[in-house]
Formats: C-alpha cells, sequence, structure tokens
C-alpha cells in the first residue's frame, strides 16, 4: 500500500471526524460530537498551535491522523513539538501508516527549526509501543494531571 502524508484540508472534515471519534474511543473517552467538532475547528484553522496531518491512500482516502501542538522549551530555550493525537484505522494498522505519520512530524520539526517531537501513550499499548521504538527513546519521565482548583464563584 502506498502512503502519502499531508496537511489536513477542509475537504477531510467528515473522513478525519469518523478517524478522531475512533481515536476516542480506542482511549474509552465517552461519545462527543460537539468534541470532535470543536477538535476540527482547531486543527483546520491551527488554533492553539496545531499542526493536523493526515495519512492517506492513493485514492486520497483518509487512513489515519495526526495532530501536532507546538511548545516552548525553556530548559533548552527551543521550540518543540508534541504529538497530541495519533490514531491509525483499525483496517490500516501495520501497514506503515503511523510511521510515516510520525516521520513526517519529525520533518515538521525539522522545518520549524524544532528540537524535539514528544509523545506520550498509554503504558498498555504495545503495539503502539512497536512503532514507536523503531523511531524514538522512550523516556524515562512519569506523566502527571492536576485538576485546576476552584476559585471561589467559579462553578
Amino acid at each position: 500500500m502506498t502512503v502519502r502524508v499531508r496537511p489536513v484540508v477542509a475537504r477531510d472534515e467528515s473522513q478525519w471526524s469518523v478517524l478522531y471519534a475512533g481515536y476516542r474511543s480506542f482511549y474509552k473517552l465517552p461519545e462527543d460530537g460537539d468534541g470532535v467538532a470543536g477538535t476540527w475547528q482547531w486543527v483546520i484553522t491551527g488554533a492553539h498551535g496545531l499542526v493536523g496531518l493526515v495519512a492517506t491512500d492513493a485514492d486520497d482516502r483518509l487512513l489515519g491522523l495526526a495532530n501536532l501542538r507546538r511548545f516552548a522549551r525553556p530548559s533548552t530555550a527551543t521550540l518543540g513539538l508534541y504529538l497530541d493525537d495519533l490514531f491509525t484505522s483499525p483496517a490500516s494498522r501495520g501497514t506503515g501508516v503511523a510511521t510515516a505519520l510520525l516521520e513526517e512530524a519529525a520533518a515538521v520539526a525539522s522545518r520549524e527549526g524544532a528540537s524535539v517531537v514528544r509523545w506520550i501513550t498509554a503504558t498498555d499499548n504495545a503495539p503502539a509501543h512497536r512503532v514507536y521504538d523503531g523511531v524514538a527513546t522512550a523516556t524515562p519521565w512519569v506523566t502527571y494531571d492536576m485538576k485546576p482548583t476552584l476559585q471561589p464563584g467559579v462553578q
């Protein structure tokens, strides 16, 4: 299969939305059409520094997606790209789609002068780990999430 990676464009919305809903389902997030639509708006407009990539077949059918976001790295005084989302359709897994998206993410980082492409993944996602281990180095860092403090009078 020939895989091509390109920036997301407006005509991708319906196929992208199906893929992104699949991504949410894979990570056991609740169905959220408004969330998918809102994320699409961010990706297509580049809001919040987002860069949307899609992998396609020869007929321009979407096989996978990657959403990148720029971030500052104060410790190195450089910029990096954060891979927020990477997803391939179940039928496309094992065909090089994820690797092609990651390689293009590295190319985008190079073109933008970024110092790193960084991401997290679930510890039990062994198939993803096999792909990631082929293109990147796992770090020893542990990720934490903290809820914002409620402010008085804010619901």
